[in-house]
C-alpha cells in the first residue's frame, strides 16, 4: 500500500487560547480538490485523510458532516482509499483536553457516526500517535493540557488508548471487516554513558506503553507499577486485558530522524539522529506483537541541494524492503504528508509561520523533487512486490465492491459480537 496523508493536526497552544488547524494553514480547506489531484498525479491509491474533529464534532450528538460528504464523495468516486483519521492531536473545546475522563466515551460515539455515516470505509486509524500525543500534551506541556508530570501523563494516556479501543468497538459493530492500522511513533533510547543505562532502559519500556495497552499485552513489572503509582488503577489495567483487539490490527509506524535519542546521565535527552534505523527498531516493535507491519510516516526537509529528502525516501525504501527481506510481512509505506507544513520545526508549539518543505509538494502545489522521485518509485516496484512477497494479502475490499456489503453481513458481524 503505496500512501500519502493530509494531516489533520488540531493541537491547542498557549493554555487552550490558540488551535493549530494544520489544514487550514495549508490551504486544504480551500484546495481540497487539488489535493487529490495531486494524490493521483503520484499514483497513489491510499491516503491517510480525516474529518477535522473540532468543525466536525460540535457536542454531544451534534455533527456537522457537510466537508466531509464533499471530499470522502470524491475520494470514493477518484478510487483513492482513504485510511481515516480521527483524531490527530487534539480535541474540540467543549471537551476540554486529554485529562477529560469523558472523552473515550465521546470520541468512541464520534468514531461510531462516522462509521455509520461512511460505510464503504474500511481501513481508520483513530487515534494518531498515541503515545506521542500523551507525551507532547501532558510529559512535555507543549498542547493542549500544557501538563508536565507523571500523573497527567498517564491519565492522558490512558484515556486516549482507552478512546482508540472504544472508537474500534464501535467501528466493528458497523463494519465488522475494518482494518486498524496504527500510526504510533517508533523510538529508542541510547545510552551516553554506564551512568544513563538505567534512565534509558526506563525510556525503552515506556515507549511501548500505548501499544500494549492497545493490543492487551500485559505491560513490563516496571511499567506496571509506573502506571499504578500514578493513577492507573488495577481495574482500569483489567479492562485493556479484556478488551483485545489485535486481530483487526496492522503495526503502523512512524520514523522520522528525530525518533531515536541520546540519554545523559542526568536524566535529559536530545536527539541523536539516524542510528539504528528504521529496521532495526521496527524489527524490535514486531518480535513484541507480531503484527503486520506498515510504516506509516516519514519525511525529510529538502534542503540547500534538492536532493535531500530523495536520498532520505531511498533510505527509508530500502529500510522497508529490508524487513521484508528477512520475512516480516510489511504491507505499506507511507511519506508524510502530501504538502509541506507549517511549523512542523517548531512540533507546532509555536506560531510562526514558518513553511517547513516536507511535502511531496509544495503550498502552492508544484511537485517537489522527492515528489517526483516517489512517484517513480511507485511506478517502478507496484507490480513487482506483490509477485515476490511471502508476505500476507491484506484483506481490503475494492471501493466498488462495497455496494455488495449487505445487510446480512452486519447481521452476521452483531451476533459475533454478541456471542463473542
Amino acid at each position: 500500500m503505496f500512501a500519502t496523508g493530509i494531516e489533520n493536526s488540531i493541537p491547542t497552544i498557549d493554555h487552550g487560547k490558540t488551535r493549530r488547524d494544520e489544514m487550514a494553514e495549508c490551504g486544504h480547506y480551500e484546495r481540497w480538490r487539488e489535493d487529490f489531484d495531486c494524490v493521483q498525479e503520484i499514483g497513489i491509491n491510499y491516503l491517510r485523510y480525516g474529518p477535522p474533529l473540532h468543525r466536525t464534532f460540535l457536542a454531544p450528538n451534534r455533527f456537522d458532516w457537510e466537508f466531509s460528504d464533499l471530499t470522502f464523495a470524491d475520494l470514493k468516486r477518484r478510487g483513492i482509499t482513504p485510511i481515516v483519521d480521527l483524531c490527530h492531536f487534539g480535541v474540540p473545546d467543549w471537551i476540554g483536553n486529554f485529562q477529560n475522563p469523558d472523552f473515550p466515551r465521546l470520541f468512541a460515539h464520534y468514531c461510531g457516526e462516522f462509521a455509520e455515516r461512511f460505510p464503504w470505509v474500511q481501513l481508520y486509524t483513530p487515534m494518531n500517535e498515541m503515545f506521542i500525543c500523551a507525551v507532547f500534551s501532558a510529559k512535555y506541556g507543549w498542547w493542549n493540557e500544557q501538563k508536565k508530570d507523571d500523573k497527567s501523563f498517564v491519565t492522558a494516556l490512558k484515556h486516549i488508548v482507552k478512546a482508540n479501543v472504544m472508537g474500534m468497538i464501535e467501528i466493528l459493530k458497523r463494519r465488522h471487516d475494518a482494518i486498524f492500522i496504527q500510526s504510533e511513533s517508533s523510538e529508542y533510547f541510547h545510552a551516553d554513558s554506564p551512568g544513563a543505562i538505567g534512565r534509558a532502559e526506563v525510556l525503552n519500556q515506556m515507549r511501548f506503553l500505548s501499544l500494549d495497552l492497545n493490543y492487551g499485552r500485559r505491560v513490563d513489572s516496571g511499567m506496571y507499577q509506573y502506571l499504578l503509582d500514578h493513577g492507573f488503577t488495577r481495574e482500569e489495567y483489567e479492562w485493556f486485558l479484556e478488551h483485545r483487539l489485535k486481530q483487526h490490527c496492522i503495526l503502523g509506524n512512524d520514523y522520522y530522524r528525530t525518533n531515536e535519542h541520546r540519554v545523559f546521565e542526568d536524566g535529559h535527552t536530545v536527539a541523536a539522529g539516524e542510528t539504528f534505523g528504521y529496521s532495526e527498531i521496527t524489527r524490535q516493535y514486531y518480535e513484541r506483537y507480531q503484527l503486520p507491519v506498515m510504516h506509516t510516516e516519514t519525511n525529510l526537509v529538502e534542503g540547500p541541494h534538492g536532493d535531500e529528502a530523495v536520498k532520505w525516501l531511498w533510505k527509508e525504501w530500502a529500510n522497508v524492503l529490508r524487513l521484508r527481506n528477512v520475512g516480516i510481512p510489511t504491507v505499506g509505506f507511507t511519506w508524510y504528508s502530501l504538502t509541506d507544513q507549517v511549523d512542523w520545526d517548531t512540533a507546532l508549539r509555536e506560531r510562526n509561520g514558518n513553511v517547513n518543505p516536507l511535502g511531496l509538494f509544495d503550498l502552492d502545489r508544484k511537485i517537489r523533487n522527492v515528489g517526483r522521485a516517489y512517484k517513480q518509485l511507485i511506478a517502478d516496484w507496484r507490480n513487482v512486490l506483490p509477485a515476490q512477497s511471502v508476505c500476507l494479502v491484506v484483506p481490503i475490499k475494492k471501493l466498488s465492491e462495497h455496494d455488495e456489503h449487505d445487510a446480512a453481513g452486519r447481521d452476521l458481524n452483531e451476533r459475533a459480537l454478541t456471542d463473542g
